[in-house]
């Protein structure tokens, strides 16, 4: 809670995608990869040390979408509606 009162709510929860999405791609992979090659799913989430370099930067790119799509979506500004106009002073 103290870090979105500090940064905001849509940076708080950019950040929350930051960890959460990488965090879950590891834990299944080595789930899965510790129950087929060593037919234990312990083993595979101790085995994730090495695999977790990979995997984290393997998932950038869909982190970044995410982000980018929760940043469209938040700040979508509608530019027809805004009129320009010029400030002219009370003098004149």
């Amino acid at each position: 809670m103290w870090w979105t009162y500090r940064v905001g709510w849509l940076e708080a929860l950019k950040t929350v995608v930051k960890v959460i999405v990488p965090s879950a791609l590891i834990i299944l992979f080595n789930i899965k990869a510790g129950r087929l090659l060593f037919k234990s799913p312990v083993i595979g989430l101790l085995s994730a040390l090495p695999t977790s370099i990979f995997i984290f930067r393997g998932s950038l790119p869909l982190v970044s979408y995410i982000n980018n799509w929760i940043e469209n979506k938040i700040n979508k500004y509608d530019d027809s509606e805004v009129i320009d106009t010029d400030s002219v002073p009370l003098d004149d």
